[in-house]
């Protein structure tokens, strides 16, 4: 089994070149990475924090981002009325935040910033990297312990290194309107892969995609498909630790992306140019795989739109499961004041106090739609009605529970199974090569891995 490196359970020290090699799992430097035009120098202690994000401050045509916007806004402010050390909220958009090159080079610079969002699918990048403070000095047990599971991804050796805001379950949507105009109804809703792609095979038209899958490469895209591969009983690593990509389950998934496309049922790119509100308006989608998140999206943009979800599908003889995603908040442990970034984590989201379990709550059910990681939070955002709608009711009690965890895997292991997506989905290769070449490029990286646990 992959242990971590460092006996002591921190995060190891790290020379500039070691990071810049963590942050691209190639061993090789960026070359001349950008930053952030006029953030200070992590190095130099003293002045404001710096917290970057996707969603404030900002100004959206969106209501549903203003929401999310005022949201950190209303925090960082109540945060620096009441706290010596101030905060900047400093926005990125989210294409350069989520698959862009600020983020990680502005750390391997000694740029980055003190406070951040973080993603599982990036955590080893960032935990392997040192530069995660650790977080449970800050915390009581008992808000540990209200957490729960929802910390696993982001523990190593029982210490806490980010702190969840939301659960984000993904499950499938689909078009009311155009479900009934071909004499479908509830009944219908498929349980079984093979039901899926038939009734996408007869939903779909010349300006229609019967079925929407992720086609654009990322940790998103892998995100999106580990569930079809878990559903088989497949994983890229085994309980062991050893590679396991190379199985049945893994190359059914795979093909069953491959037939959607193949056979014209999901398109090669993303109706709308991946505007999930007004792909399914526009009437250019059928089904689409999707997250909670857009129960707000459209609530805000289209509140009177018809739309169901249902849970994702199993092949022959799987067991259902789902992927759950979330962004957390980190704090970045060779920053300005490390201590008040990491008591600014537990502040916002980690504490006891009610004021805490509030602004989760807040988040979940208010500015956002998403599953509460704190039980605490999830009860009150229930009382409050924030589950009430048919849609919320139905992630909260089908879809979250057969949930699972997103990977933590470093950039190379990401980006074989990446490789292999891409590779089957859109450009055709064969299932067992692809599938046969990534588990040999991730057995060939976990030799000489170092570092926390990838399971």
């Amino acid at each position: 089994m992959l242990q971590h490196g460092n006996d002591a359970g921190r995060p190891p020290t790290t020379s500039r070149r070691r990071f810049l090699t963590a942050l691209t799992g190639a061993g090789a430097a960026l070359a001349a990475p950008a930053l952030l035009t006029g953030c200070g120098t992590a190095q130099a202690k003293g002045g404001n924090l710096q917290f970057w994000n996707f969603y404030g401050p900002q100004r959206s045509p969106d209501p549903a981002l203003n929401a999310q916007s005022k949201w950190f806004v209303d925090m960082v402010g109540q945060w620096n009325a009441t706290h010596r050390q101030q905060i900047d909220l400093i926005h990125l958009p989210q294409p350069t935040y989520l698959n862009g090159f600020k983020l990680p080079s502005a750390f391997a610079t000694g740029e980055g910033p003190d406070i951040f969002l973080l993603s599982p699918g990036d955590f080893l990048r960032y935990y392997n990297g040192g530069v995660l403070a650790d977080l449970t000095p800050y915390m009581e047990k008992a808000a540990i312990d209200d957490y729960g599971s929802a910390l696993d991804s982001r523990t190593v050796d029982g210490k806490v290194y980010a702190l969840p805001m939301e659960v984000e379950p993904l499950a499938m949507f689909y078009a009311q309107d155009v479900w009934e105009k071909a004499g479908l109804s509830e009944a219908d809703i498929p349980t079984t892969w093979d039901q899926m792609l038939d009734i996408g095979d007869k939903l779909r038209s010349t300006t229609r995609a019967g079925l929407v899958f992720e086609t654009n490469p990322g940790y998103y895209q892998n995100f999106t498909w580990y569930p079809w591969m878990w559903q088989g009983g497949g994983d890229v690593l085994d309980e062991r630790g050893e590679v396991s990509f190379d199985s049945q389950a893994t190359r059914q998934a795979l093909r069953f992306w491959q037939d959607a496309v193949r056979h014209g049922i999901a398109p090669r790119t993303l109706p709308a140019a991946g505007d999930v509100i007004s792909g399914f308006k526009g009437g250019n989608v059928a089904m689409w795989q999707q997250g909670i998140w857009n129960v707000s999206s459209f609530k805000a943009f289209a509140p009177e739109y018809q739309y169901g979800v249902f849970k994702l599908p199993v092949p022959a003889g799987g067991e259902y499961v789902t992927t759950l995603g979330g962004w957390s908040f980190c704090a970045n442990a060779q920053g300005r004041n490390p201590e008040a970034a990491a008591e600014f984590c537990v502040w916002a989201l980690g504490s006891m106090k009610d004021d805490a379990i509030n602004r989760m709550v807040d988040w979940c059910v208010g500015a956002k739609s998403d599953v509460a990681p704190r039980a605490s939070a999830l009860e009150r955002g229930a009382a409050k009605g924030g589950y009430d709608s048919a849609a919320m009711k139905k992630f909260k009690d089908e879809i979250f529970p057969g949930g699972r965890a997103e990977p933590r895997y470093p950039p190379v292991v990401y980006k074989a199974i990446s490789d292999a997506i891409q590779g089957t989905m859109l450009a055709g290769r064969d299932v067992a090569a692809e599938a046969e070449r990534a588990a040999r490029s991730i057995a060939a990286y976990t030799k000489s891995y170092q570092g926390a646990s990838l399971i």
